[in-house]
């Protein structure tokens, strides 16, 4: 009875911004300005295939690419000493103690034509790039505001994995290929499976990196959304539809992380 009392507050509060407003989201998907039921604002979705395409490419290339980068930073800092693993935490969470925006005004300043990766290119007698207002550049945004939520699931795992349980593979005969395939891989895809949800969901989602780094010719779901509530093209019920495609797409990538999660931890305990 107390616990139920206890957790009374987290119910309301779930309640009130979660449930309620994903039944408005609903709601007006399925119903047009005057209130009547309809599914042309489910339709119309498909116009914008490519818009949802490009999303979601860019955001796995983000992903794959903070997996690679993240997976071995987050198992060096496991086998640190505890000051060490203090240390590069630290480091890597810094730059989250900055806004957001001025992190991505901040690439917009090294990107920019003028900016200082062009000055020093010019400077040592190259040609200057065209860097802002790419697909590269927003796929750099999202690694580098993104790539902190990849390293810590994946540390906080590793550093659960004893030393002597590599020690023992390597006893056995393992060398660095198995030892990482059949013990260290298995051991932390709950690590992988978390980290690839935290990068690959606010990706897909961002309208604020593809504004700014993307210019308007890079325009990713985030910004489509954002348009229906604002300016001449206000239109709640389409942006409440393709919030609620998306919301469907996010859901069914999360299912199958969890399948392929649930499919290595058999394996592991076969193993």
């Amino acid at each position: 009875m107390k616990f139920r009392y206890a957790s009374a507050p987290y119910v309301v509060w779930s309640v009130i911004f979660v449930v309620v407003p994903l039944f408005l989201v609903v709601g007006f998907a399925f119903t047009d300005s005057s209130g009547q039921f309809t599914l042309d604002n489910i339709s119309k979705v498909t116009t914008y295939t490519a818009v949802f395409m490009r999303s979601i490419w860019l955001s796995v290339i983000a992903t794959v690419i903070c997996l690679l980068v993240g997976y071995p930073l987050a198992f060096i800092m496991s086998r640190c000493l505890p000051s060490g693993q203090r240390t590069l935490t630290m480091l890597i969470m810094l730059p989250m103690w900055i806004n957001f925006l001025l992190r991505t005004y901040a690439w917009m300043t090294i990107l920019e034509h003028n900016g200082i990766l062009n000055t020093i290119l010019t400077t040592l007698g190259f040609q200057p790039l065209n860097m802002i207002n790419t697909q590269g550049a927003v796929v750099l945004g999202m690694i580098y505001n993104y790539l902190p939520f990849m390293i810590l699931p994946l540390y906080s795992i590793m550093t659960k994995i004893s030393g002597s349980v590599i020690e023992a593979a390597q006893d056995l005969g393992a060398n660095p290929f198995l030892v990482f395939a059949r013990v260290i891989l298995p051991l932390s895809m709950p690590g992988v499976t978390t980290g690839i949800t935290m990068v690959f969901v606010p990706s897909v989602s961002t309208f604020i990196i593809s504004r700014m780094l993307g210019g308007g010719s890079n325009m990713m779901i985030g910004d489509l959304i954002d348009a229906q509530f604002l300016g001449n093209a206000y239109n709640p019920n389409l942006g409440a539809a393709i919030s609620l495609v998306l919301m469907v797409i996010i859901l069914l990538f999360m299912s199958i992380l969890n399948q392929f999660e649930d499919s290595e931890e058999k394996e592991g305990m076969m193993i």
